[in-house]
């Protein structure tokens, strides 16, 4: 599609603030203003806008898509994006695990212990340790106070979890990948550290080193959208 504004702005509307192209308010992809709670979300939601040359590229607009579920998805069914994020901690990739006693078991507690036992203080709950890959439930009391954790968050953050947690097949790695002064990058190395354990036994793949520099990009991209809109 080609360019079709020349003006890109900012203005408050209704209590948040919404972008403007050439005067006219942007909508969403199912047709609701499109109206963030911040100013910093705004501004950058406007950046992509006006960074785009004679032909849109749809992948630019990584912020405005996430933008677009936030208002069409999860402000619509909150309980259902909910119910699609709990089994990212039903099966979290951090609580399974080689053997204990195999070099890659003793990586993986040594990097992902301290952030799983990080997570049953902040939130009150126990994850299941596995040893295989054999899947074992997580307590029910668990998957509840996650449930009512999720509840907790805005329409915004939920987006950007989606993103996170699918990523990083952790939800435990992707709401604390949320949380402000997270350090993103050492969050996305203990997501990756099987797929670095591999590549130490076995090389680097030049394909995969590319899938995983988009997936990162992607998982960075979701942080900052949850950090915009916090403003």
């Amino acid at each position: 599609m080609k360019r079709f504004y020349k003006a890109v702005t900012v203005a408050p509307e209704a209590g948040g603030f919404r972008v403007l192209l050439d005067g006219r308010g942007i909508r969403t992809v199912g047709g609701r203003a499109q109206i963030v709670p911040g100013a910093a979300l705004a501004e950058a939601l406007a950046a992509e806008w006006a960074g785009q040359g004679e032909e849109l590229d749809p992948a630019a607009f990584v912020l405005r898509d996430l933008t677009d579920y936030a208002l069409d998805v999860v402000e619509a069914g909150k309980p259902g994006v909910i119910e699609e994020l709990v089994p990212y901690g039903e099966t979290d990739t951090l609580c399974y695990r080689a053997e204990p006693d195999e070099a890659l078991g003793i990586r993986q507690r040594t990097v992902w212990e301290p952030l799983l036992t990080a997570a049953e203080a902040r939130w009150n709950v126990r994850f299941v340790r596995v040893a295989g890959v054999i899947h074992k439930p997580q307590p029910a009391e668990t998957l509840a106070r996650l449930r009512e954790e999720l509840g907790q968050l805005d329409a915004f953050t939920l987006a950007a979890l989606r993103n996170t947690a699918a990523l990083a097949a952790s939800l435990v790695l992707g709401l604390v990948a949320l949380e402000p002064g997270a350090d993103t990058d050492t969050l996305w190395d203990a997501a990756n550290l099987e797929e670095d354990w591999q590549a130490e036994l076995w090389g680097k793949d030049e394909e995969a080193l590319e899938r995983r520099a988009r997936r990162h990009a992607a998982f960075t991209a979701a942080t900052r959208f949850a950090a915009l809109a916090r403003g």
